[in-house]
């Protein structure tokens, strides 16, 4: 059985620390429809640079249901969940427009696709690599899909070549 049909909205819920899978599966298991949006992220761990999925936004997952039904008492009472967001008594709705244009940048997993369309002086973030979290801006796009960045680094200028699935848009 879904909880899952047209009348339903999508709504907003806070997750325990470190338990959005948890909440995941615990949530899907009792037939709602979940998101839980998931990007890559490399960080350095024991001098070695490590890329995991995390959550693009940490301690939150959306979750659709009918709240005329009732069904929001089972969700904030689902293991990993903390609450949902609410304003007043009852939780408040997120825009589909959002979760819309949210889903339409993941993959089926959930995942963060690349941003398509990047033109030269783009601000951009890089999200892999030894240049995680280092700001540049897109000098030159090779028709390879590799994408030429200026990054300022020890006070210059460095022209560094990358894959587009490496950038995120500032």
């Amino acid at each position: 059985m879904t909880h899952y049909d047209r009348r339903n909205s999508w709504f907003l819920a806070q997750v325990k620390p470190n338990s959005a899978k948890i909440a995941d599966k615990n949530l899907k298991r009792q037939g709602f429809q979940t998101f839980l949006p998931m990007e890559e992220e490399t960080h350095r761990r024991k001098g070695k640079f490590v890329t995991a999925m995390r959550p693009l936004f940490p301690g939150y997952i959306f979750v659709a249901f009918d709240v005329a039904r009732g069904f929001w008492r089972t969700v904030n009472s689902t293991y990993g969940v903390t609450r949902l967001v609410s304003f007043g008594r009852e939780p408040t709705a997120v825009p589909l427009d959002l979760v819309s244009q949210l889903t339409l940048r993941c993959d089926a997993e959930g995942k963060l696709l690349p941003p398509k369309l990047l033109k030269q002086g783009d601000q951009v973030t890089l999200s892999k690599g030894p240049f995680a979290n280092f700001m540049a801006e897109v000098e030159k796009i090779a028709p390879d899909r590799r994408v030429w960045v200026l990054m300022e680094i020890m006070g210059g200028q460095t022209r560094v070549a990358v894959g587009a699935d490496q950038l995120r848009s500032v």
